[in-house]
């Protein structure tokens, strides 16, 4: 009986077995995750442009292979998403290593930001730039936006999206001249002070709701004048100055007639 048990407790055997292990997670996640480039349909040639791009724009802050550096983050995972809207908006290469990353004119063209995005993408999974359908504010419902918005984003953006202070010198900025695809990607990827909303949080569905609430806030004013949208405080200056003004100056104007 132990002669027939003892090949059975080879010394190897929990290598072999951790090995195997090692093989059957590698092929499961292999088949479960898609490549990073693939997600959104990048060729070697854009990825290899990408990261030209990076090396001689990037790297110096982000290292160069997006491991990160004292100055930079690792950009390792943070997907095509990221990297699309933060270059797509003038943010990156940032001007200046200050509280918050501005927007400011865009220093490349959508193909060169879409061989970075791609770029960045290969080097680890991460949320890939969403689909036409998916930031279409047609097919969003601008009612059911309005509810997720002022639930999750007024707090920072104003509750129809003019923007608004933050603390440590940053500022949540005005939304409504952004583009549906930035939107998205920056609920998506949650860039400077702003929360990752994730698919978990918001759905896609509710992600294109804000989007088309958003979109709606363009329309003219059905109350006319928008004193920037700001609310009881752009109202209450207006008060103050034209409301109490007018009045003092009739007073004045009043008094000088009766005398």
């Amino acid at each position: 009986m132990n002669s027939l048990a003892s090949p059975r407790r080879s010394r190897y055997a929990p290598g072999v077995l951790v090995l195997l292990a090692l093989l059957m997670t590698a092929l499961l996640y292999g088949t479960i995750v898609p490549a990073a480039d693939a997600q959104n349909g990048a060729s070697d040639a854009d990825i290899t442009a990408g990261q030209q791009l990076f090396a001689a724009n990037c790297a110096y802050c982000h290292g160069s292979e997006g491991q990160g550096t004292d100055v930079g983050p690792s950009l390792i995972g943070v997907g095509a998403a990221s990297v699309d809207f933060q270059v797509g908006t003038g943010r990156m290469p940032m001007a200046s290593n200050s509280a918050q990353a501005p927007a400011k004119p865009v220093l490349f063209d959508e193909e060169q930001t879409s061989q970075m995005a791609a770029y960045v993408a290969s080097l680890g999974p991460g949320p890939s730039i969403p689909s036409a359908d998916q930031v279409d504010p047609e097919q969003g419902n601008p009612a059911k936006g309005m509810e997720l918005f002022r639930t999750n984003c007024a707090m920072c953006h104003n509750a129809v999206g003019a923007g608004g202070a933050l603390s440590e010198g940053k500022i949540a900025p005005p939304v409504t001249a952004t583009s549906p695809t930035h939107i998205y990607e920056a609920m998506l990827t949650g860039p400077q002070a702003m929360p990752v909303f994730n698919d978990a949080s918001i759905t896609p569905e509710g992600k294109r709701d804000i989007i088309a609430y958003i979109d709606a806030q363009n329309d003219v004013s059905p109350g006319g004048l928008t004193l920037g949208s700001l609310g009881p405080v752009s109202e209450a200056v207006w008060v103050w100055i034209v409301g109490l003004g007018s009045l003092i100056a009739i007073s004045v104007w009043v008094g000088a007639r009766s005398s």
